[in-house]
């Protein structure tokens, strides 16, 4: 992942409505596409590695 840029979710279809994640080095920030500026969640890179992980997994 691209650090500081923002990437839509790949399962994202075109209707606007998916999350997008940026890479910050020491943080991992994820938003509402339709709402950028609503705020955001960060996460430590081990949790959301842990995250990504388990969705991988239960799918």
């Amino acid at each position: 992942m691209q650090r500081n840029a923002w990437r839509r979710s790949s399962r994202s279809g075109s209707n606007g409505q998916c999350v997008e994640v940026r890479d910050r080095g020491a943080q991992v920030d994820v938003r509402d596409s339709k709402a950028p500026d609503a705020g955001m969640l960060s996460f430590e890179p081990a949790a959301w590695d842990t995250f990504i992980e388990n969705i991988k997994v239960s799918h």
